[in-house]
């Protein structure tokens, strides 16, 4: 295992005391119990947005922690749920008033522990949960559907909202209808190596790859022969479709999420050979995103995710953020 870490027990505390001090004017680190909270929480008298997960992940969702997104974000280890005190501790740390809502990806930890959090918090609360990976019903990790690169759409569009004064039941339903409009699907070229493993996740072939992948390396539809971006594109493609329904001229937002080991290069490809499908099928892409955003380590690959969004929706897209992984 070739890392750039100094102890595999020390990782995730450094690797946030180097995010804090590159990103001072966005957020703070709490180290006990670990959080990240925006600099200025909290924000009286607006609906605070709470989220978290594993590690690994980045920049979901300390990236995405500042104004017009997070309020705050609760990482857990490398793959691993964060803890029911770090959210009870982050919502007492940000909540201005105007109640808590959790954005909860579909994983049996986060779903269990952000309940339990929910559940002792002072004050009004309410949850989302995202279940956007179209690839499977259901998994040993989940409920249900997992919550994959969509959960940023949500975090976005919700928080965008959020700042602009929305209360709690407004942001809740938002979310709700932004998660049921999105569609997620990934592929894999190679594992990636949990530095608590310290081997990779899964072993694939020369001339495999994994589709339908989690956000862990966890398998999704199918272990298949390596084909062209094209074929690799269409058949996700099909499958977001086929969950989807869209109809012709429907505009959406088309999202090329890589894993953390494929370069631009081949994203920018991927986005390409979606777009044309799109444009195949009459989806209007109206807005469009590449980029790492919801990683999987060192994993190479990508996903795709399409969100059928509204012009009113589309426009709480286009409001101002200053994140660290995420300003406009």
């Amino acid at each position: 295992m070739k890392k750039l870490i100094n102890s595999v027990d020390d990782i995730l505390t450094e690797s946030l005391d180097g995010f804090a001090a590159a990103h001072a004017d966005l957020v703070t680190v709490s180290h006990d119990p670990t959080f990240v909270a925006r600099a200025d929480a909290p924000v009286k008298g607006k609906v605070a947005l709470i989220s978290g997960g594993g590690s690994g992940h980045e920049p979901l969702h300390a990236g995405f922690v500042g104004k017009g997104m997070l309020d705050a974000a609760c990482p857990g280890q490398v793959f691993t749920s964060p803890t029911p005190d770090q959210m009870l501790a982050a919502a007492g740390a940000v909540d201005g008033g105007a109640g808590v809502l959790f954005i909860v990806k579909n994983y049996s930890g986060d779903v269990m522990n952000f309940e339990m959090a929910a559940e002792m918090v002072e004050g009004p609360s309410a949850s989302v949960l995202t279940n956007d990976d179209v690839a499977v019903e259901d998994s040993t990790f989940t409920t249900g559907r997992r919550g994959v690169a969509g959960t940023m759409i949500v975090e976005k569009i919700v928080g965008a909202a959020a700042e602009a004064g929305a209360d709690l039941a407004s942001c809740k339903a938002l979310g709700e209808r932004v998660n049921e409009a999105t569609g997620s699907m990934g592929v894999a070229l190679t594992s990636c190596t949990v530095p608590a493993a310290g081997t990779p996740t899964f072993l694939l072939g020369d001339d495999e790859m994994e589709l339908g992948v989690g956000i862990h390396g966890e398998p999704g539809r199918s272990r298949v022969s390596l084909i062209s971006a094209d074929e690799i594109a269409a058949e996700m493609m099909g499958a977001i479709k086929q969950d989807l329904g869209p109809k012709p001229g429907a505009p959406a937002l088309l999202l090329i999420n890589g894993f953390g080991g494929s370069p631009l290069m081949e994203l920018y490809l991927m986005y390409n050979a979606a777009a044309k499908l799109c444009a195949d099928s009459g989806i209007q892409v109206v807005r469009s995103m590449v980029g790492n955003y919801t990683t999987s380590l060192e994993m190479a690959g990508c996903s795709i995710t399409l969100s059928l969004l509204d012009e009113e929706t589309l426009k709480l897209w286009d409001a101002p953020v200053q994140t660290a992984a995420l300003r406009w």
